[in-house]
């Protein structure tokens, strides 16, 4: 896997992850003010940066093929539970992610609580839920960045990818004050889990001690047959999907 790979693979993903996490901070700060989201966001932020240099360095002292076994399995997870939402969106089985909606529904939740203190410096519910939308966001994050970034012995690199997502997602929200509902989520999230997916099949083999034919060339194969299979279940579940049998 080439340095570049890695950047462009930990960059989609994060850009993903940040998105959504914007659209929490966004209903935090409309809700109950831009202070108390942005104080929220921040400390979860400082949190995530924390989690991933301690995991950095202790990730970095596990011998190669055990980290390879470990770091196959955690993607294969992730990887799995993203391309099986994906499939089932594309398919017609369940709703498209829509950022808009998902902003209406947190800010009618945020706003039904109790309001806000007169003269109160920060407010607690604002804060508690910018700083838990950033942080169950950033958890994805945090596992992309040090898994990607330690088996490819480069972690720094994965961090300014990670970094240089969230600065954009962010910089676009602080410009729009809206959700971007234009970036291509629903696309993005069904490239993302096919990578995941290849690569956490990749290092799991590498890590129990096999190999592949032609080594990290086998990914040119792993990744096309992967996403070939996700759009081959995509077909037979469009088929069985209750929308278009209505049609």
């Amino acid at each position: 896997m080439s340095q570049s790979a890695l950047f462009l693979v930990v960059f989609v993903a994060c850009v993903v992850e940040a998105v959504e996490a914007l659209t929490i901070v966004l209903a935090a700060g409309m809700a109950r003010g831009w202070r108390s989201a942005a104080a929220g966001c921040l400390g979860a932020l400082l949190c995530l940066a924390v989690t991933v240099l301690a995991l950095g360095q202790a990730i970095s002292a596990i011998p190669l093929d055990a980290l390879r076994l470990l770091v196959g399995g955690l993607l294969l997870a992730f990887g799995l539970q993203w391309l099986r939402g994906a499939v089932l969106r594309a398919s017609g089985n369940k709703a498209l992610h829509d950022e808009a909606v998902v902003l209406q529904s947190t800010l009618a939740a945020a706003r039904h609580e109790n309001p806000r203190r007169a003269g109160g410096v920060v407010d607690w519910y604002g804060f508690a839920l910018a700083f838990k939308g950033v942080a169950l966001e950033g958890v994805e994050v945090v596992v992309f960045v040090v898994t990607f970034g330690a088996t490819q012995h480069n972690i720094p690199l994965a961090v300014v990818a990670a970094g240089l997502a969230v600065i954009a997602v962010g910089v676009a929200g602080v410009i729009l004050r809206a959700p971007l509902t234009r970036i291509p989520k629903n696309l993005m999230k069904f490239v993302v889990g096919v990578l995941l997916t290849a690569f956490g099949m990749f290092w799991s083999v590498e890590g129990s001690g096999a190999h592949w034919p032609a080594g990290d060339a086998a990914l040119l194969v792993i990744i096309p047959a992967t996403a070939a299979y996700a759009v081959l279940l995509v077909a037979l579940f469009r088929r069985r999907s209750p929308v278009s049998n209505a049609r």
